[in-house]
């Protein structure tokens, strides 16, 4: 039987955390005159209440280290908790959300997929879309520390393959986990800082540079505003995509870097992968666009590269639509959404790891078919990949083109157009953010959507962000008999 005493003290704590961040939102609507400073403060009671009698309950259990099951059960467990408990000041405050609106702003923030159940953003309080940011923010850090420290543990995707270079969350090696995590945090900090410095100036106010400085870095992409982006046409289009392609990088390199050492930053394969791919679609879409719609050639670089770099990372701002440049820059623009950022980042999807792993697994098999007497071993970065990797990615892709189809069906089913269910499954499985459809409202949110695809998708965003198989290994009777 699991002991869900460790589990449950560091939800609590997890949870009097997530209250204290409620009260920034709260004291900005209460500077700003806004009622809905209430909704705010009456959340952050019930939520710290909650985890401190839960932490509290539990403290007898939190003096030993994880087993393989609790982490499991803790990291899908906090996903679970903390969009619920972020979801309270949405219901008890602006805007009035239902139960259904409210969970799906909050999964979508704390996944940092960026889909939005609201609409009028313009005009909803400062501390609701302060909050929104936060929820992102949080979600992406967690989602970093979670990649580095738990994952390679859990051997989820083959991300055992960076267990060298991420830090094992077991017994006495956890002190080692909170050192990384300190670490982490500082880089995180620090280029949300930066961002927002740099937002600022260049022209945007003091509320919308930290809001988007927030959403940025985690590569979420919820903005204060319908328009998204758009607002924002011009040089700061550029000044996005550089932190957003570097919040798509992995952050042990950025430690690596704090430390004096450039060269793993370059010499890490997804990194030029990474870099490579997003030149070459962005190309492919400008060159198309000059050259058969015969748009302006600045222009073009200007919205491909913003556009492309925020559906490649993940983040989900908008600033043209670019379904409405033709079927071919569309389809490049959903097969980047499928590749996504590095592993170690904020960045969502499949991940260039796992694309690089295959390419390999087919050289080498093709090479042993050429030269059947050869020993020609599959590698990374010089270091030799196990079969237990290259199965594990293998799993990962399989589950994630199934998990897309079901979700896709279903979607369907509930009364959606084709594309709409489409793009909602593609969006909701990869944590990308845009959906295209003629159910979608005009800020591109799924206000209109029935309430069961909003729960479909609530649940195809947590699967997605927690890389499936750990969260689809708790609906299996073996684990919690193990």
């Amino acid at each position: 039987m699991i002991d869900l005493r460790p589990v449950g003290y560091v939800i609590g704590l997890l949870l009097m955390a997530l209250a204290a961040m409620m009260l920034f939102p709260m004291m900005l609507d209460l500077v700003a005159g806004n009622s809905n400073w209430a909704g705010f403060l009456e959340s952050a009671i019930v939520t710290a209440l909650f985890g401190a009698i839960l932490s509290l309950a539990c403290a007898n259990g939190s003096g030993r280290g994880l087993t393989l099951q609790q982490t499991f059960l803790l990291t899908t467990a906090t996903w679970v908790m903390m969009p619920l408990f972020g979801a309270l000041p949405f219901i008890i405050g602006a805007p009035d959300a239902s139960v259904t609106d409210a969970v799906f702003e909050s999964m979508s923030g704390m996944t940092t997929t960026g889909t939005t159940a609201f609409v009028a953003l313009d005009s909803l309080p400062p501390g609701t879309n302060l909050w929104r940011g936060i929820l992102q923010w949080l979600g992406g850090l967690g989602i970093v520390i979670v990649a580095m420290i738990f994952l390679p543990v859990m051997k989820v995707g083959g991300m055992q393959f960076f267990r060298s270079e991420g830090f094992d969350t077991l017994g006495k090696v956890l002190p080692r986990a909170l050192d990384i995590s300190s670490a982490l945090i500082q880089i995180y900090i620090a280029l949300t800082v930066v961002c927002a410095v740099v937002y600022f100036a260049l022209g945007m106010s003091g509320f919308d540079a930290v809001m988007h400085a927030l959403t940025t870095v985690s590569t979420g992409g919820f903005s204060n505003y319908d328009a998204s982006f758009s607002v924002f046409a011009g040089p700061l289009e550029y000044v996005s995509v550089l932190f957003m392609v570097l919040a798509s990088l992995p952050f042990i390199r950025f430690i690596q870097l704090t430390q004096g050492s450039l060269l793993p930053l370059w010499q890490d394969p997804q990194v030029r992968a990474y870099v490579r791919w997003m030149a070459y679609a962005t190309l492919a879409i400008v060159a198309y666009r000059v050259l058969a719609l015969e748009h302006d050639f600045f222009d073009a670089l200007r919205q491909s590269l913003f556009n492309l770099a925020s559906i490649n990372s993940g983040t989900g701002y908008a600033s043209a639509d670019v379904a409405a440049w033709g079927a071919f820059p569309f389809v490049i623009a959903i097969l980047a959404g499928l590749v996504g950022g590095c592993t170690s980042s904020t960045g969502c999807s499949v991940k260039v790891f796992r694309y690089l792993v295959v390419f390999e697994a087919i050289r080498v098999q093709i090479r042993r078919l050429q030269s059947p007497q050869a020993v020609i071993e599959p590698r990374y970065q010089g270091q030799r990949i196990g079969r237990d990797v290259i199965d594990s990615v293998i799993v990962f892709f399989t589950m994630f083109i199934l998990t897309f189809g079901v979700l896709a069906v279903a979607l369907s089913l509930t009364g959606l157009h084709t594309r709409t269910a489409f793009t909602a499954a593609w969006t909701a499985v990869a944590n990308i953010g845009p959906v295209w459809g003629p159910e979608v409202s005009r800020n591109g949110g799924v206000t209109d959507f029935p309430a069961s695809a909003r729960w479909i998708m609530i649940f195809g965003m947590l699967v997605g962000r927690l890389e499936l198989l750990s969260v689809y290994v708790l609906f299996m009777a073996r684990f919690w008999r193990a």
